[in-house]
């Protein structure tokens, strides 16, 4: 069964989420605080819910901790709407983000793109992918295995979130090939690109970039071609 972590200290809140979650079929875990909402942070958890203002500890720093052990999906709930609380969330760590008041309708189309991807990212497939042949894909000192989902520079492993594998996945896979912002999105995210987007993939961009490139701030593979969009070279 699929387990979500529920991290929100407005009880009226949790209790619609808890109901939505749960009559689709999720496990939910509950927590009124980042504190507690840590401690039952596990392997068996596939998402966290996670309210950006809150007692204790912010949501922030709780995505930032939860970072530091386990790359699960985070999808933070916020009542701002600034770009710039939007931007903090995702340099946490943060997958998406969705403002109050929201639909449920909206809150539940979220969820089950951020577990299906990360389902495929983990590498919980049918027996029919497992059976498939192993495939690797090399550019330069940067190689991806993408039956395992598993990514390597220099023959040493590296840990990429969900998002950022999807985008280098992409990206080296057409190396050579620049892709717009929205191509980026629309491929990663499988949701129609707006506007607001574009901030979005910046940040992811700049997270993977200080993962895989030597110099992050100037990238020898991830390049901006300003104007257009970015390549993999």
């Amino acid at each position: 069964m699929i387990r979500i972590l529920l991290i929100e200290d407005d009880a009226d809140i949790r209790e619609g989420v808890r109901l939505l979650l749960s009559a689709e079929g999720y496990e939910i875990l509950e927590a009124d605080c980042g504190e507690k909402g840590l401690k039952q942070l596990d392997e068996s958890v596939d998402l966290v819910i996670l309210d950006v203002m809150m007692p204790g500890i912010s949501g922030i720093k709780t995505c930032e901790e939860i970072r530091k052990v386990s790359y699960v999906p985070v999808l933070f709930l916020t009542a701002k709407s600034s770009e710039s609380d939007k931007v903090m969330g995702l340099m946490a760590g943060g997958d998406d983000y969705i403002i109050k008041p929201f639909s449920y309708a909206e809150l539940l189309g979220r969820v089950k793109a951020l577990l299906r991807r990360y389902h495929v990212y983990s590498g919980k497939k049918s027996v029919e992918e497992e059976e498939a042949e192993e495939t690797m894909l090399q550019v330069g000192d940067i190689r991806i295995n993408e039956l395992l989902n598993e990514v390597w520079k220099n023959n040493r492993p590296i840990r990429l979130t969900e998002i950022e594998y999807k985008i280098l996945l992409l990206l080296m896979k057409h190396h050579g090939k620049v892709f717009s912002a929205q191509q980026v999105y629309e491929s990663v995210w499988k949701e129609p690109y707006l506007y607001a987007s574009n901030s979005t993939i910046m940040v992811h961009i700049r997270n993977l970039r200080l993962k895989v490139e030597n110099v992050p701030e100037n990238p020898e593979h991830i390049k901006t071609i300003w104007g257009k969009g970015y390549r993999f070279e």
